[in-house]
């Protein structure tokens, strides 16, 4: 595995996940920590530090975060191989998998785990629910390519995501907060989000990257030719994605630092559906992919494209509608402290599952 990417066609007799892993990934987990320990307490012993970087934004979107994404997803959305596309979208199994998964599954386990679990706090969960709605466009692809799952099927899955992301989000926050608990004799919750602020989102964290990573991919094959491409250029990039990764974290955190630090209970509290929700939609995710016989590849793919969310999406959303200090806003803020290790853990998981997978056929070669 070249620095932040599997190697999808690395045999099964290789050796254990760690082999598999650059030196610079085999640490991943201690970097992620460090990254957010730190942005924890940058938030609370700076003072003044999560004022300057909330200061810090374009059109209500967090500058030091929306660079950090940019960076992080950059260097994998130029690995993919775009004239290689056609073979995902021509995979109506994978495609449907990831719609029922992502938009209708994803949203109605959030909501029963938010009322099962947190029947007594309708303000976290009001925010859990938001979280269930904004679909991952941004660090899945990271997870994605860590754990050797397909890339071209995470950019189209990702770009599916995205337009139903735009259609969806604000049509099913008003089922899932207003009708359905209307429904079933539960207090309801008003939801004012408009289209452009979710359309802004999807480009600024998805069309950005996508477009410089295909013009990276065309420009580079016709200047240097694919084999040079792939073998000199997207090896100088490949750290930047962990880079942004881990810039993302601190920022995200020195954000958030003293809310979280300072009601840990609540924490507690709103980690317990998160955690449940997370293993849940990715176990249901491999389980399908593995019923449909899909491709390891692409089984992880979609148990990943499953499990994440926009967490961006989600704490603008809640600040936007319910205020900053709301707990609507802090239960989006714990969505990735809870995240960023689950899913991190469960791509030793996937490494960890591949030898013993009886359909693994590469779909891409050794990048």
């Amino acid at each position: 595995m070249t620095s932040t990417a599997a190697s999808p066609a690395a045999p099964a007799a290789s050796p254990g996940v760690a082999g598999r892993l650059s030196r610079l990934d085999r640490f991943l987990p201690v970097w992620i920590l460090l990254a957010m320990g730190s942005g924890l307490l940058l938030g609370r012993l700076v003072p003044g530090l999560s004022g300057a970087l909330s200061a810090v934004e374009v059109d209500g979107a967090s500058l030091p975060i929306a660079i950090g994404l940019l960076v992080m997803m950059y260097p994998v959305l130029a690995k993919v191989r775009y004239d290689r596309l056609d073979t995902v979208t021509g995979d109506r199994r994978l495609l449907a998998a990831s719609v029922v998964a992502n938009w209708l599954v994803g949203p109605a386990l959030m909501f029963a785990l938010a009322w099962l679990l947190l029947p007594d706090l309708p303000e976290y969960r009001t925010g859990l629910i938001i979280v269930g709605l904004a679909r991952c466009i941004a660090m899945v692809i990271i997870w994605n390519d860590l754990a050797g799952g397909d890339r071209e099927a995470a950019a189209v899955l990702v770009a599916l995501n995205s337009i139903f992301q735009v259609l969806a989000f604000a049509v099913l926050g008003w089922f899932y907060l207003a009708v359905l608990p209307a429904w079933l004799g539960l207090s309801e919750t008003a939801l004012e989000v408009s289209a452009w602020q979710i359309a802004k989102s999807v480009l600024i964290f998805l069309g950005i990257p996508l477009i410089a990573g295909y013009l990276s991919r065309r420009i580079g094959e016709r200047r240097w030719g694919r084999t040079a491409y792939e073998t000199g250029f997207l090896p100088r990039i490949g750290p930047w994605a962990l880079y942004g990764l881990l810039f993302t974290i601190v920022v995200l955190f020195a954000l958030q630092g003293r809310q979280i630090t300072s009601r840990p209970l609540d924490v507690v509290r709103i980690a317990l559906p998160l955690l449940a929700y997370f293993a849940i939609m990715w176990g249901g995710g491999f389980l399908l992919g593995r019923a449909l016989r899909l491709t390891y590849e692409r089984t992880t793919t979609l148990a990943f494209t499953a499990a994440g969310n926009n967490f961006e999406l989600a704490i603008a959303v809640a600040i936007a509608t319910f205020g900053a200090t709301s707990g609507q806003a802090l239960a989006g803020v714990v969505g990735p402290l809870i995240e960023v290790p689950v899913l991190v853990g469960l791509v030793y998981v996937s490494l960890a599952l591949r030898p013993r997978y009886p359909h693994q056929i590469p779909t891409m070669e050794t990048s």
